[in-house]
């Protein structure tokens, strides 16, 4: 059988078919792998799903992460990380390319998750999330006491017993996972759940936070360094202290806590105080506050006896003012029935010139006098009328003078364009123009006929010879 009648006997496939094929066969084979690269081109969708490549230095694969699972791993996909992603291999038909289902997502390393933490670092510090001018101070004797930690650890232990050993106080307990999955979501609403609390409400706010965790390795504190947590401190207005591992172990919530402690329990030691050491205190200053109000007294006391053996008696401080009173007591009277007698003096004189017979002789002086007074305004106002009125006239005549009402009487016209300009001469008139002739008596119109007479030519003078005065 020839070739070409083998190819001829072929199943023919539709390109729906061959694509079914190959998903099922490439879905087969890689049901679970784990791929290690760098993630490049990430893309998150508004759906809620992230794309982006896995690549090395002879290959590259796309990868996606439904949101499902984009919500609920760990390590999101970010630009130049490298990681080891847990999933299957699918294709997809639209493009005939395959790709890796992602369904879990690791750093590859120590390296590449410190790498991750510095860049997470420096980030939150551009925005000012660990600048120190923001962190609050410590209560110095906090009355309630929030601890964000696990029930069940030895932590809550160290902190209960180094706060009764230093100043019992009451402590709010908020569990929580502190690592795998669920610890960083965990933290961020004990956080925030009681900086939500209210002062005065059923549950006490308290007024400081501890959050603590014991040692171990950086993947077991990978809850303190997520951006959530760190956000969640960051806003909360409760002073927070962050004891997270042992005193070697660093991680992102103790850049952005109030307070940082090497270990839970020296957290205990900063919250509160050594009450047998503020009792000494107490006692220390009740003793030398007694001691010196004792000594002050004993000093006042002394002053006080030298200041009165030095004083004069009640007797000789009072004499001379005593003597000083019988003297005025004596000249009070005379002066008395002195003052008694000058103002009888001055009553007598005003009644005297309150009489009523010389009261009608004033009343008449005054009547007289304004009398005079209205007559002589009289005169006086009509002899400046008269000069007025004078003065009246002479300015009238003077207007009749050099008024133009006595040129038209004598026979003149005053000529004046339509306008209302006067026309002063003859070539200032156009043949045709309305005018308006201006008699002593009145106004008739008219209009202006014939050529605009000539200039008269003016004769040449004569050498020497003086122009007539006529």
């Amino acid at each position: 059988m020839s070739d070409a009648s083998t190819r001829a006997n072929l199943p023919e496939y539709s390109v729906s078919e061959v694509s079914a094929a190959l998903k099922r066969t490439v879905e087969d084979a890689f049901a679970f792998v784990r791929v290690r690269g760098e993630v490049s081109k990430v893309t998150f969708q508004s759906s809620g799903h992230v794309y982006f490549d896995l690549k090395d230095d002879k290959a590259v694969l796309n990868a996606v992460c439904w949101r499902s699972t984009a919500q609920r791993i760990k390590v999101k996909p970010q630009q130049g990380i490298e990681v080891v992603c847990t999933g299957r291999i699918s294709t997809y038909a639209g493009s005939s390319r395959y790709q890796l289902i992602v369904e879990q997502v690791e750093l590859a390393g120590l390296g590449a998750l410190m790498a991750l933490l510095d860049e997470r670092r420096k980030r939150l510090a551009t925005e000012g999330l660990f600048e120190a001018a923001r962190k609050r101070p410590l209560p110095f004797l906090p009355s309630v006491i929030g601890v964000i930690t696990s029930p069940t650890g030895a932590v809550i232990r160290d902190i209960m017993h180094r706060l009764d050993a230093r100043f019992p106080r009451r402590v709010l307990l908020w569990p929580v996972a502190v690592q795998g999955e669920r610890a960083a979501a965990e933290v961020v609403a004990a956080i925030r759940g009681f900086n939500s609390l209210e002062v005065g409400g059923r549950v006490p706010r308290p007024e400081l936070l501890i959050v603590a965790r014991g040692g171990g390795s950086i993947e077991d504190l990978m809850a303190f360094n997520e951006e959530s947590v760190v956000r969640a401190a960051f806003e909360g207005t409760i002073p927070l202290i962050s004891a997270v591992g042992h005193e070697t172990d660093t991680t992102l919530i103790d850049f952005v806590s109030d307070m940082r402690a090497p270990t839970p329990t020296a957290a205990a030691e900063l919250a509160v105080p050594v009450r047998a050491e503020l009792l000494s205190q107490t006692l220390d200053l009740e003793r030398r506050f007694r001691r010196c109000l004792i000594v002050r007294m004993d000093e006042r006391r002394r002053n006080l006896g030298q200041t009165a053996r030095i004083l004069p008696r009640a007797e000789q401080l009072f004499a001379a003012p005593r003597q000083r009173l019988d003297f005025a007591g004596e000249r009070l009277g005379t002066a008395l029935r002195a003052n008694l007698h000058e103002h009888k003096a001055r009553l007598t004189e005003s009644v005297a010139v309150l009489r009523p017979n010389r009261l009608v002789r004033q009343f008449s002086l005054s009547r007289e006098r304004v009398s005079g007074f209205a007559s002589r305004l009289s005169r006086a106002q009509r002899a400046r009328l008269s000069e007025i009125r004078k003065q009246l006239a002479s300015l009238g005549r003077i207007m009749e003078s050099v008024s133009y009402r006595a040129v038209l009487e004598r026979g003149f016209v005053l000529v004046r364009g339509e306008n209302g300009s006067v026309r002063r001469r003859a070539d200032a008139v156009v043949s045709g123009e309305r005018l308006s002739l201006g008699f002593v008596d009145g106004t008739r119109a008219a209009v202006a006929d014939g050529p605009v007479a000539p200039k008269p030519k003016s004769r040449a003078k004569a050498s020497g010879e003086q122009d007539s005065l006529f």
